[in-house]
C-alpha cells in the first residue's frame, strides 16, 4: 500500500484480469437491474451479429475502481473513478483492468494521486479508457 512520498509518475498499479461467463453476466444483471438481453441471451439477434453477449460497461468500470482500490488499500481512498466506453468486451473472453500514475500533486491540503485506468483485450486494444483520483497518506 503506497504512501503519498513513494509513489511516483510511470508507477503500475497491479492489474485485475478477467473473462466473466455467461453465468457471471447473469449475476451482474440482477445485481445492477440492467437485465438488457444483449448481456445475457445469446439467441438475442444483436448478440448473434456481435458473436456473443457482452459484458456490462459497468461492471467494467466497477473493475477499474477494484484495480486502484486494490492499490490505494488503507493508504488512502478514492476520490473518483471515470471511464469512457469505447469498445466491446465478449463473455468468455479474457481482459484486464490496469493503471499507471499519471500524476501527484498537492491541491487543498490532499495529496492527490491521479492514475489513468483502461481495460485491456488479450490483443492489447484499449476497451474502456479512463481516469482516477486517489487521495493518499503522506
Amino acid at each position: 500500500m503506497p504512501t503519498f512520498n513513494e509513489v511516483n509518475v510511470g508507477d503500475e498499479l497491479p492489474p485485475i484480469t478477467k473473462a466473466p461467463d455467461r453465468a457471471q453476466l447473469v449475476l451482474y444483471c440482477a445485481g445492477s437491474g440492467d437485465f438488457n438481453p444483449l448481456h445475457w441471451d445469446q439467441s438475442f439477434e444483436q448478440a448473434q451479429q456481435i458473436g456473443d453477449n457482452i459484458v456490462h460497461g459497468r461492471m467494467k468500470w466497477s473493475t477499474l475502481g477494484q484495480v486502484v482500490s486494490d492499490w490505494v488499500g488503507a493508504s488512502g481512498w478514492v476520490k473518483s473513478v471515470a471511464c469512457q466506453y469505447r469498445g466491446m468486451d465478449l463473455q468468455g473472453t479474457q481482459w484486464q483492468a490496469k493503471g499507471v500514475v499519471a500524476d501527484k500533486r498537492e491541491e487543498n491540503g490532499q495529496k492527490l494521486v491521479e492514475v489513468e485506468v483502461w481495460t485491456e483485450t488479450e490483443s492489447g486494444q484499449k476497451t474502456t479508457p479512463g481516469r482516477a483520483v486517489v487521495v493518499l497518506n503522506a
